[in-house]
């Protein structure tokens, strides 16, 4: 996830995004943005998916890109490698509900160099819901 992330800064230094690259890179700053100041932030609808978490051994969070939109983007997530880090695991269409254990993500948050590293803010409210799925 972080070569990817990457390539996708260098393409929007130098003005060579794709449209459809430019549209979901946008998605992918602005959710990270909101992770960054709330990972509870109403707009991401951000929840657990105990199918990824059981798969993974550590809590995996999805968050909405997009919404209300045929194979509406969604970002998976993790806390770590440290105390207050969040990693990205990987962007993906939405799956079906039996389409989680074929999801790729980019390995353990644990192992995992963080895209955004950021302090979490503990004043703000609560974490991400516990939604099963």
């Amino acid at each position: 996830m972080a070569e990817y992330w990457y390539s996708m800064k260098k393409k929007q230094a130098e003005g060579t995004l794709g449209t459809n690259e430019g549209k979901l890179f946008a998605k992918v700053e602005k959710a990270i943005r909101f992770l960054r100041e709330n990972p509870a932030h109403p707009g991401l609808n951000s929840h657990t998916i105990d199918a990824l978490t059981k798969r993974e051994g550590f809590t995996v969070y999805e968050s909405y890109l997009e919404n209300n939109t045929p194979g509406a983007g969604r970002m998976f997530w993790a806390y770590g490698p440290d105390k207050d880090d969040i990693t990205i695991l990987g962007v993906v269409p939405h799956p079906s509900k039996s389409g989680y254990k074929r999801v790729p993500l980019s390995g353990k948050a644990v192992a995992t160099p963080a895209i955004e590293k950021e302090k979490k803010d503990s004043k703000k409210g609560k974490g991400p819901s516990k939604r099963k799925k």
